[in-house]
């Protein structure tokens, strides 16, 4: 199965945000490895762009219009969209939504002058592995595991468990992380 990260950001926004797409791009890398690790499924990965137009108050861009793009790239892809815009509605305990092959996420753009990497580990980084543990648990047909999910992730935010960090050679470390995860081995 191909996971498809789909990076958006507004048409003439782009190129000012190119280090995010890298980061996006690192990041998808380091979920093939970590669902192989921690889920013992190999996808192929990949990461791309998605220009999209400023949406007028009449015509905002919500979770429909994710679930367009998604059947117009094929259903059979599983797409995770890095999104420009918050879900309307969401049980998410993140600020997320997912279904069966989509998933989204609002990706936080990193605050001037803030540690882009460590921002992104936290705020975006973090976040993907909650929508992705749903659905991964999801299509093993794994009982009890929205639950379990939501559990682990309030116990990341609750202090009193800490997000997993992982460096850039996608092993844990204790070191200053590229990325964050839930800690999926309590699933």
């Amino acid at each position: 199965m191909l996971l498809n990260f789909v990076f958006m950001a507004r048409r003439g926004e782009l190129a000012a945000r190119a280090p995010e797409f890298a980061y996006a791009g690192r990041m998808a890398a380091f979920f093939g490895s970590w669902i192989a690790a921690s889920f013992g499924r190999r996808l192929e990965v990949r990461c791309d762009e998605m220009a999209v137009d400023a949406a007028g108050a009449l015509d905002r861009h919500g979770v429909h219009t994710l679930l367009r793009d998604h059947r117009a790239r094929g259903e059979s892809t599983w797409h995770f969209y890095l999104a420009n815009f918050r879900p309307l509605w969401t049980d998410s305990l993140a600020e997320g939504y997912h279904s069966e092959n989509m998933c989204m996420v609002l990706w936080r753009r990193p605050p001037e002058g803030a540690d882009a990497t460590a921002f992104m580990a936290k705020k975006n980084c973090a976040e993907v592995s909650y929508e992705l543990a749903h659905e991964l648990l999801r299509q093993g047909g794994r009982k009890g595991a929205a639950d379990a999910v939501n559990s682990v992730w309030s116990r990341h935010f609750s202090g009193d468990l800490p997000l997993v960090a992982y460096g850039k050679d996608h092993r844990r470390t204790s070191g200053a992380p590229e990325f964050l995860t839930l800690d999926a081995s309590l699933l």
